[in-house]
């Protein structure tokens, strides 16, 4: 049986704004690409629980390179020294695009 799920890029795409934000409808279809992330519309989160400071810290590290990367940067909230919390939102259009999906995407990847 083919994937009926919606493509999605394999990077992110540089966003300047011009363009409308994903409605809620398109937002739960793409949720299939990211799992372990919530919709709270219009955003993506994701919490971990690490160890310790020092996992958590790396964690963070590697987020803050991968999304340098990506040109595509996440609310990182690290908060209680070993619980980290990521929201993704692209604020050019001030809601989601397809990019907060390949950025949670490529997390997972982490």
């Amino acid at each position: 049986m083919a994937d009926e799920r919606p493509k999605l890029p394999d990077r992110c795409v540089p966003c300047e704004g011009g363009v409308p934000p994903l409605g809620q409808g398109a937002a739960l279809d793409l949720m299939a690409h990211v799992p372990g992330w919530e919709l709270d519309y219009p955003f993506l989160k994701r919490e971990y629980v690490f160890r310790d400071f020092k996992e958590a810290l790396a964690f963070v590290n590697r987020v803050g390179a991968l999304a340098e990367e990506q040109g595509h940067h996440p609310d990182i909230h690290l908060t209680g020294y070993k619980r980290v919390e990521l929201v993704l939102f692209t604020h050019a259009i001030d809601g989601l695009s397809e990019n907060d999906f390949v950025m949670a995407r490529a997390i997972n990847g982490l």
